[in-house]
């Protein structure tokens, strides 16, 4: 412990407060709240802790805090803080998960789309689900029945969709606001699970087809009564309120919290949801947390049932009067089946979730450790790829605590390089990543970059960053002559071996692997949409309008040749068009 931080220790107030933990960049990595601050804080520096505490108060080179009235004000700054400053060592808990929900848009022509993104200002929003093929599932059902538009934007022509009566055809022929409104009256119907006028509707038309004997018609509403029944099957109405509730519960050991969501809609239980996290407070502080974070990103239901003993005075802000505690009758057994699963999902699941964390967060740690910095966060790795000079890309892999970021990753098309010059690429990428970081102020600074190369690549890298005068850690990924990762090209350029049977070892294995897989991916499909575009290019009745509309929707020749007439169709093309593709990709193959 340094002289400075030692004297803060000496000199905190006895009043509530939000403190947050520096490490020797300055960089926030923890961030607590507390009613006493001086007897809180002084607890991380006595006696012993578990390994993920010890290693948090080894890096802790400063402190900073700020003083509230009241407990409650800690609380809700501690979560404006987290929230900002994503501190590595808050437990990010399920708030950042995400659920599929079903929304209707508000629009002059109204579409029924599948979100993540959810503003809790927003009406006519239904769910959770418990995954998007369940959401798509629904979604596919009621574009069949309800004839709403289905286009991103509308065309300049009626499509397939008008011409199957799953539209009404907005596009050309303008349909009322009360026309609209009466077929969303519908759909809301049905995704609260009042599907009986409907089935009653439906029920109809088949027999009326039938008494005419359109067999193939009714048919195709017998299928749809079937797919309604299958997607509304759902377990027996619990509370004859039919109010939408959550139950949330946890359980805990010394280190560690599982935390249980039984999402109840419309007096069904439709989806549970469990996660194993590790925490620094007390178990009851770490709940609070959840929860407050959780409500604040997803909405809320009429009722969130807590366990005894949660003060709901923290919880207020975020839940209003929907958060309660039951003491009898059915809400009662409803939260005791939360805290029942809790206590499973602990006992059975912990093994699992510390496996996990050696192979990710613990890895990360461990490449730290290797290279004397703190435990990378965020990784950033890069990877070029080409053939023979042509169609240059790089792309950027990003691996948060250990696990891929998906929505992070980015394609780079090469611009200024020299053919085959992958050092050149490699610089003009690098420069493009950072000085956009720079520029926009954005806060995905990366606590560790990643060449997928050895030496060269190292240094293309470093030399890059000194130009924009960012100091950022730059290692290398060597391979052996098996084209199998090898060593560390470490911080000094220095070979550091690697144990292939240690968690390290796997977890840079899989981001080289995943940075060659973006790049490579990203370079086929610009090899093959130069091809496919050459090819459409001589198809007679294919303007550049057509040529593009194709691109967009279908990704290789073989998709287009397996595209059906309708398909194409629905993209604009004509019966004579569609004719010149099936000759043309016939003689391509």
């Amino acid at each position: 412990m340094n002289e400075i931080l030692a004297g803060k220790l000496s000199t905190l107030p006895e009043h509530p407060g939000s403190y947050q933990m520096r490490d020797a960049t300055g960089a926030i990595i923890y961030v607590g709240k507390a009613k006493n601050l001086k007897n809180r804080v002084k607890t991380y520096f006595i006696g012993s802790h578990d390994l993920k505490t010890t290693k948090l108060v080894s890096l802790i080179d400063d402190l900073t805090y700020i003083v509230t009235k009241t407990e409650l004000e800690a609380f809700l700054l501690e979560l404006s803080l987290i929230k900002e400053h994503r501190p590595k060592y808050n437990i990010m808990l399920m708030d950042d998960k995400t659920y599929p929900y079903i929304e209707i848009t508000k629009e002059r022509y109204p579409r029924v789309v599948i979100t993540r993104k959810i503003d809790k200002k927003r009406k006519n929003i239904f769910g959770p689900y418990p995954d998007s093929g369940s959401a798509r599932e629904t979604l596919l059902l009621i574009h069949r029945i309800f004839p709403l538009r289905k286009c991103d934007v509308l065309p300049k022509k009626v499509c397939l969709y008008y011409h199957m009566g799953q539209c009404l055809g907005p596009c050309v022929h303008p349909v009322s606001v009360e026309t609209n409104e009466a077929i969303i009256s519908d759909i809301v119907k049905f995704l609260n699970g009042n599907d009986q006028d409907l089935l009653k509707d439906l029920r109809q038309k088949m027999a009326d087809h039938a008494e005419k004997m359109e067999y193939e018609k009714a048919k195709e509403y017998k299928d749809l009564i079937a797919a309604v029944v299958k997607t509304t099957e759902r377990q027996q109405v619990m509370f004859s309120d039919l109010l939408d509730r959550d139950a949330v519960a946890f359980a805990a050991d010394d280190a560690h919290l599982a935390v249980t969501i039984v999402f109840m809609r419309k007096g069904r239980i439709v989806m549970s949801d469990s996660e194993i996290v590790d925490y620094l407070e007390t178990p009851e502080d770490a709940f609070l947390d959840f929860v407050a974070r959780f409500y604040a990103k997803h909405p809320a239901p009429a009722e969130v049932l807590l366990p005894k003993g949660t003060d709901l005075a923290f919880l207020k802000p975020a839940l209003g009067d929907a958060a309660k505690i039951p003491v009898r009758g059915n809400k009662l057994k409803f939260a005791q089946m939360a805290a029942e699963n809790a206590t499973i999902h602990l006992a059975n699941s912990l093994d699992q979730h510390l496996k996990k964390y050696a192979k990710t967060v613990g890895a990360a740690t461990a490449l730290g450790d290797l290279l004397g910095i703190a435990a990378p966060k965020r990784i950033e790795c890069f990877d070029n790829s080409h053939t023979m000079g042509t169609n240059p890309v790089s792309a950027m892999v990003v691996f948060t605590d250990g696990n891929p970021d998906k929505k992070s990753y980015r394609k780079y098309q090469i611009k200024t390089a020299a053919k085959g010059d992958d050092p050149g690429a490699m610089k003009e990428i690098v420069y493009r990543r950072y000085q956009k970081m720079l520029m926009t102020g954005a806060a995905d600074r990366p606590d560790l970059v990643i060449m997928d190369g050895g030496i060269t690549q190292v240094r293309a890298c470093k030399e890059t960053l000194a130009a924009l005068y960012l100091d950022l850690p730059v290692i290398g990924l060597k391979k052996d002559s098996f084209h199998k990762t090898d060593a560390i090209i470490g911080l000094d350029e220095a070979e550091i071996p690697l144990d292939r049977h240690a968690p390290l070892y796997v977890l840079l294995n899989k981001i080289q692997e995943e940075a060659h897989r973006f790049a490579i991916t990203y370079h086929h499909e610009k090899q093959s949409k130069q091809i496919y575009a050459s090819i459409l290019d001589a198809i007679p009745k294919i303007g550049k309008a057509s040529k593009t509309k194709l691109l967009e929707k279908f990704k290789t020749i073989e998709n287009i040749r397996n595209a059906s007439d309708e398909e194409l169709h629905a993209v604009g093309l004509t019966k004579e068009a569609i004719g010149n593709i099936r000759i043309a990709l016939a003689q391509h193959k």
